[in-house]
């Protein structure tokens, strides 16, 4: 059964919903009639993003700090608590770090982009693994926040690079780990959506050939669509990969 015809209310978490592609994401859910948790790092940030939401009743903000076990438990603990269940994680929570080449990158930033990147997102999916084998009905769909850099690098993005490549391995095992209980693993791969993370990409941005020239961009509108598209198949039937992108962008050929 599609969730979207089910008669009970869905419940959505979206890691790093504060703001970017998580907010955008967690208000489209909220406008299709999910009950939607923001979950993220600063509780002000959190609530002013669901009081500027056409459904604020209908959300709520939840501090969490995915690096953080205990904080992750903490959240997942008091979703189950409020709503018994969870029917959709977006795995949306991430960092950049500083673009330096490989030999002048700090162990703290490569550690800070592990430790967000992949570590966060296995312990939220971990977590809502567990409650969704446990929950009635059974089962639930997680997408990964995946980017165009699990398929390519900019360069002086060795961590970036890394650890979204890492995320197409956790998204794969998980997807085939969660057959038997009803839980849809998927991810998409974007590339280039307009938020301030992007603002640069607009400005300029060096390229593999040593340039630097702007880059196209497109409505993060777009990704919200996509994820709110995908929250409402069935579980018989996952999207395990997709690739949401600026059409221009110097992604497809060579340079």
């Amino acid at each position: 059964m599609s969730l979207a015809s089910s008669s009970r209310s869905r419940i959505a978490l979206v890691t790093g919903a504060g703001s970017g592609i998580g907010l955008s994401c967690a208000r489209a859910l909220l406008a299709d009639g999910w009950t939607v948790v923001f979950a993220g790092r600063r509780l002000a940030t959190l609530q002013a993003a669901i009081a500027a939401s056409e459904h604020p009743a209908k959300a709520e903000a939840c501090v969490c700090d995915v690096t953080d076990e205990a904080s992750v438990q903490a959240l997942f603990d008091g979703i189950q608590a409020r709503h018994g269940r969870l029917d959709l994680l977006f795995n949306n929570a991430g960092v950049f770090t500083a673009g330096v080449p490989i030999d002048e990158l700090p162990l703290a930033d490569w550690r800070a982009a592990v430790d967000t990147n992949l570590t966060g997102a296995f312990l939220c999916l971990r977590a809502a693994f567990r409650l969704m084998k446990a929950q009635v009905p059974r089962g639930g769909r997680i997408v990964n926040n995946g980017s165009i850099a699990a398929h390519v690098p900019r360069p002086n993005a060795v961590s970036y690079t890394a650890t979204k490549h890492a995320m197409t391995g956790l998204t794969r095992s998980a997807a085939l780990d969660g057959r038997d209980f009803d839980i849809a693993v998927g991810q998409i791969d974007i590339g280039n959506a307009a938020t301030d993370m992007t603002t640069a990409m607009a400005a300029g941005m060096r390229q593999a050939d040593g340039s630097v020239k702007a880059e196209a961009r497109m409505d993060v509108k777009h990704v919200a669509d996509t994820l709110v598209h995908v929250a409402n198949m069935p579980l018989n039937a996952n999207v395990l990969f997709m690739t949401v992108m600026a059409t221009g962008m110097p992604y497809v050929g060579r340079g």
